[in-house]
């Protein structure tokens, strides 16, 4: 183990290093174009962990290593999945929650974390415009998050099932969810023993929304097959597409059916921060509970999602537990370990805390809105490098085909998956492959706030680039 000022010196070390790769980052690629397990498992080989090493001389070498193996999801080129060049406020959250290491467990051991992580969720809450009444937590990320959302309405919807499980409700319960939703819903069925079966899958319409209609046919016809649905899912901003479910319909279908309502919107729910862009949520005010994932468009290091409900007390009737060898409870306070699925945690909010602190709501909203005006100049690239745009969204992802593209969907696909290597070989972008209501296209997401136009331009070029070098022989590889 350090001593003080050799941990001084290693650390600021790391940082110095941190903040040169950072600066330099856009003078080199997206991504890694030479990945071999082999070669990194030989790699691994110097460093034997059962000896001991210093870290001084280590960390350089880690540093080239995971500049050479990772995909950069912190370059202004990355235009895949949702995860953004984290806030430096965040990063130094990270860092001083590692340190301080309070355990979260116990409000009496952590009473400044706790407080703390309550301020964000009750802004976020009030901002979707959850009533006085909401609470939440943070969580791992939006599958833990979307977990806590089936729990808490098992326990609702069913009175015995706290007790005695599933084998206390009479009929097979239910949920509904959309065929473009994040598909985690069905390891969620599968693990809190609903079986995946019990995720109903509905149809999207033309547009990748949940069709109100068809849901509001499924529901009865599973009601008609002796089952018993208890919640719908809605999304807001697809992982595909981006696409929000028409949420007051949704909304209107649940309650005239008895149902509860949850929205993913772990995503799109960062739009709220934003007085322009927030009508784009209307309707997630009615939810019973939401998934917020600070760690999408709050641009704070992963994992950092968060459960929203619009009353707070349906957490302790879920996950209400009494040991004698935790601490007691504080007055007018709760114990974490006794209102989320987690036990001993750590502060996992206090990125998002000091990110707050430091740009504001202000500040976020402007940001949002920035991604939201480069995602029109998104489409228009796209458009230009010879692709049509068919996704609908108010959110900065485009789903792109091209007109060269094979008719036949599995060639299709094929292609696509060809294109997208090539202009993530190139260096220049990271783009991905998707299905888009079963139609296969190109993926592109503005989601890093180091992301400016010269970044799209650049994108549009390698589309252009990788097209004009795809072949059809490939095709049969």
């Amino acid at each position: 183990m350090r001593d003080g000022e050799s941990a001084r010196r290693m650390l600021h070390g790391v940082v110095d290093q941190l903040v040169d790769a950072w600066r330099i980052r856009p003078e080199h690629g997206v991504t890694p174009v030479d990945a071999d397990a082999t070669e990194i498992r030989g790699w691994l080989d110097r460093y034997p962990l059962d000896q001991a090493h210093d870290i001084e001389d280590v960390v350089p070498d880690l540093l080239a290593a995971l500049d050479r193996w990772t995909v950069h999801t912190d370059h202004p080129g990355y235009f895949g999945l949702f995860n953004p060049t984290p806030t430096w406020a965040g990063v130094a959250g990270e860092l001083i929650a590692a340190a301080v290491n309070p355990q979260l467990a116990a409000w009496s051991h952590a009473p400044f974390a706790v407080e703390a992580e309550q301020r964000c969720v009750d802004l976020l809450a009030a901002r979707l415009g959850l009533p006085g009444t909401a609470g939440g937590h943070l969580t791992s990320g939006g599958a833990e998050a979307n977990l806590t959302a089936v729990l808490t309405a098992l326990t609702q919807a069913f009175p015995s099932y706290a007790t005695h499980g599933l084998r206390a409700v009479d009929a097979a319960p239910v949920f509904y969810a959309s065929t473009e939703s994040h598909l985690a819903w069905l390891k969620i069925a599968h693990a809190t023993g609903l079986g995946r079966e019990a995720c109903r899958l509905v149809p999207a319409d033309d547009r990748g929304r949940l069709d109100p209609a068809v849901l509001e046919a499924a529901v009865a016809e599973d009601r008609r097959s002796g089952r018993a649905p208890f919640l719908v899912v809605a999304t807001a901003g697809t992982t595909g597409a981006g696409v929000i479910d028409p949420l007051p319909r949704i909304t209107d279908v649940a309650r005239a059916a008895g149902l509860r309502v949850h929205v993913d919107a772990a995503w799109a729910g960062a739009a709220c921060l934003s007085d322009r862009l927030r009508p784009v949520l209307d309707g997630i005010e009615r939810a019973d509970t939401v998934t917020v994932d600070a760690h999408k468009w709050l641009s704070v290091p992963m994992g950092a999602g968060m459960f929203l409900t619009r009353d707070r007390a349906e957490l302790g009737s879920t996950f209400s537990v009494s040991t004698s060898y935790m601490p007691a409870r504080v007055d007018d306070t709760a114990d974490p370990y006794t209102t989320t699925n987690q036990w001993s945690r750590r502060f996992a909010g206090l990125k998002l805390w000091l990110s707050l602190l430091a740009h504001g709501v202000a500040g976020y909203g402007a940001q949002i809105e920035r991604d939201t005006e480069l995602g029109r100049l998104l489409h228009a690239e796209v458009t230009r490098a010879g692709f049509r745009v068919i996704n609908d969204t108010p959110l900065p992802v485009a789903c792109a085909t091209h007109p060269d593209a094979p008719d036949d969907a599995e060639e299709s696909w094929r292609w696509h998956c060809d294109v997208a290597a090539r202009i993530n070989a190139s260096g220049a972008a990271w783009v991905s492959p998707v299905r888009f209501c079963g139609r296969p296209a190109l993926r592109a997401c503005v989601i890093s706030w180091r992301t400016g136009p010269s970044d799209i331009t650049r994108l549009g070029r390698a589309m252009a680039e990788a097209i004009q070098l795809t072949s059809p022989d490939r095709l049969s590889r």
